[in-house]
């Protein structure tokens, strides 16, 4: 069976962001466009390396559009093509979900395991 021909759109949602740094990068560029510089800051924890594949996955699913700005030093930026607007208000639910949660979240990751005790 075709995993993208279940029931559950969640695995066709997960083909386009799955892992850690896709929806935190949606997130960065939803506003207009965003400098390659930039992302790297604001995403914090994220290696150049795995950015910029995250960058070309994004671009190859157009989810995000890449404008190379041919300039010396490189101006590179990226921003969100229709397709990845339709993603982005689709994220926002999940986004306050986060944020309405984050206590009890946090209070869940601090806690000590049962072994720790």
């Amino acid at each position: 069976m075709n995993k993208l021909d279940t029931r559950c759109g969640l695995d066709v949602s997960l083909a386009v962001i799955g892992g850690k740094w896709k929806p935190l990068i949606l997130y960065h560029v939803q506003d207009g466009p965003t400098r390659f510089s930039e992302l790297k800051r604001r995403v914090e924890g994220i290696s150049e390396k795995v950015l910029i594949q995250q960058l070309r996955d994004l671009v190859s699913m157009d989810v995000l559009i890449r404008r190379d700005h041919q300039r010396v030093p490189p101006v590179v930026d990226y921003e969100l093509t229709a397709f990845g607007e339709t993603l982005v208000k689709a994220l926002v639910p999940l986004c306050d979900w986060g944020n309405e949660n984050r206590l009890k979240v946090t209070d869940l990751l601090t806690r000590p395991t049962a072994h720790e005790s």
